[in-house]
């Protein structure tokens, strides 16, 4: 199939490359020459494990080319894709500027019945508005459908290629053919296409993030409460978690969720509830908790050190919002490094794959480590904020002699207690026991 994508972001990219990866032809279009010059050279704006290996290849094969020409790849392409930002406004509404203003040129455009694919995560409606905005200039016939994305970062690519489910809203036969056909070498292994109204099919990725949030949420709170009542919130983790009702993934409690999805989906859609005067109590309360978990840590690590945090350094292990991504929009480490700064602490930073963005943050702020161990060097105590694979199983001897004092806060429960409490550290978690004896240098 012919197929343009509109938008080279996260989603757009990736999209773009999976699409063509199962032998389409695919046009990404972008109007940012600078990107787009870049991607035509080989230059993969985001970092995703596997993406630059399929990019690569496709772009090679030219099955996947870029251009800033919108009217071109409409014309050399059948379906549309619209996978442009929806941010949003101060108010939590998803800011539709970008897709309505795109709609209104395809409109323009079109010599042909095409399928038009919300791709974007967008509010109830959003389809209709689409088709409104193309019907007002269109000639021929089209269809709008909504296709949204359940793509996690970090794992974006199998999960593309290998989707659980895939959701499509679609009210014409002649569409949804379209579609099925599209869809199917991605579910050769049985897994489902449910197809539905397109208002239902928005509205499920909102609801799906939304529920992920909350599950996140509940279980920082049982942490918090572990805490108070001295229990384990990983036993009790393991103990929910394996009754089936309830599922074993997002039970690991931490410092608070972050990235590009469920804090502005949590947003969006208390917004569109707010808008037809529903009051959604349980996201409400989902947006506070997360907003005190993201710097619960902070507490913490002034009681260790009795008040005073000024003149201290402290070494952050982890920038980026999780594991195996660059993203770090809405990272809980941004808000944590905040509040020591304004304590007058000093940080020295580690992230992977992090560290360029985190940068265009707090520039010479904070400092930017060469690896994990620089990061400690010198430091009064390490605070873990992503739980990189590469953090899981450290030289600790090599940190005791490091570190000024042999003190971890650790916000995303990496160690074991035994082990850490054996290796003569002073260790504080999440919802666990918290291993003081005050090893803190005098």
């Amino acid at each position: 199939m012919n197929i343009a994508v509109i938008g080279t972001g996260y989603v757009g990219l990736v999209t773009g490359t999976c699409f063509a990866e199962s032998g389409n032809n695919v046009i990404c279009v972008d109007n940012n020459k600078e990107k787009v010059e870049k991607l035509k050279q080989g230059i993969v704006p985001i970092f995703e494990p596997e993406l630059d290996v399929l990019f690569e290849r496709n772009a090679k094969q030219n099955r996947l080319v870029f251009t800033t020409d919108l009217a071109d790849a409409v014309k050399k392409s059948s379906i549309i894709f619209l996978a442009l930002p929806t941010p949003p406004g101060e108010d939590g509404s998803a800011d539709l500027s970008y897709i309505l203003g795109v709609a209104e040129q395809l409109g323009k455009i079109m010599t042909e019945y095409k399928v038009i694919v919300d791709k974007s995560t967008v509010p109830v409606g959003t389809a209709e508005k689409v088709h409104a905005v193309i019907a007002k200039n269109a000639t021929v016939d089209f269809d709008v459908v909504s296709n949204p994305e359940f793509l996690r970062e970090g794992y974006a690519v199998n999960d593309f290629m290998k989707p659980d489910r895939v959701v499509i809203g679609v009210s014409g036969d002649k569409a949804r053919k379209v579609m099925e056909e599209l869809y199917k070498p991605f579910v050769r292994q049985g897994n489902p296409i449910y197809f539905m109204d397109e208002r239902s099919a928005e509205l499920t990725k909102y609801a799906a993030n939304a529920f992920l949030a909350v599950k996140i949420s509940f279980m920082n709170e049982i942490a918090n409460l572990c805490e108070l009542v001295g229990a384990d919130v990983d036993q009790i983790r393991i103990g929910i978690g394996s009754d089936t009702r309830i599922g074993k993934r997002f039970l690991f409690p931490g410092i608070g969720y972050g990235g590009s999805c469920f804090p502005k989906d949590v947003k969006a859609l208390i917004k569109s509830s707010q808008d037809v005067n529903y009051d959604f109590k349980i996201l409400n309360s989902v947006e506070e908790v997360n907003a005190v978990q993201k710097t619960i840590i902070v507490p913490k690590i002034e009681n260790y050190f009795d008040g005073d945090l000024k003149g201290k350094t402290f070494g952050i292990w982890g920038l980026a919002f999780k594991p195996n991504t660059d993203d770090i929009r809405e990272a809980p480490a941004i808000y944590v490094i905040e509040e020591l700064l304004k304590k007058g602490a000093k940080v020295k930073s580690f992230d992977p794959e992090g560290m360029e963005n985190m940068k265009t943050v707090f520039g010479n702020k904070i400092e930017f480590c060469e690896n994990q161990y620089d990061a400690i060097s010198g430091a009064d105590a390490l605070v873990i904020a992503t739980e990189w694979s590469v953090f899981r199983a450290p030289d600790f001897d090599k940190m005791k002699g490091l570190l000024k004092n042999p003190v971890i806060f650790d916000g995303r429960n990496l160690f074991e207690l035994d082990s850490m409490e054996a290796k003569g550290f002073d260790y504080i978690s999440i919802g666990r026991k918290q291993i003081v004896n005050k090893l803190i240098s005098k």
